[in-house]
């Protein structure tokens, strides 16, 4: 089985794919300012017909982080879909930081 740019790359910087995963799940967790934003929107449509409600320009996290299936299938060469390929980057990039090292681009990962 030939190995995946990401498995290669991973193995080349000596990730972690445990801490790949926990990472993902620190960035991608819901904080109490993410719930502010959300509401904010809600509100802004509820009141569409005033301008009352202040407009959010923010975007929230998705809440949403790498799963250990999502981890196997880009070692393995599965599917992944856009939003998880990004969150896998920003995951790795985040631990390369840490490691003083430089981050990297989607298309070196994938």
């Amino acid at each position: 089985m030939a190995e995946t740019k990401f498995a290669e790359f991973i193995a080349s910087k000596k990730l972690d794919t445990r801490r790949i995963l926990a990472a993902s799940h620190r960035m991608e967790q819901l904080q109490p300012e993410d719930r502010i934003i959300k509401l904010n929107k809600r509100r802004a449509r509820a009141a569409e017909s005033g301008d009352s409600a202040p407009k959010e320009t923010r975007k929230p996290r998705s809440g949403r982080p790498v799963t250990p299936r999502a981890m196997t299938a880009a070692l393995t060469g599965g599917k992944l879909s856009g939003p998880m390929k990004t969150r896998l980057l920003l995951a790795v990039n985040h631990l390369l930081e840490l490691k003083k090292q430089e981050k990297v681009d989607l298309r070196l990962l994938f």
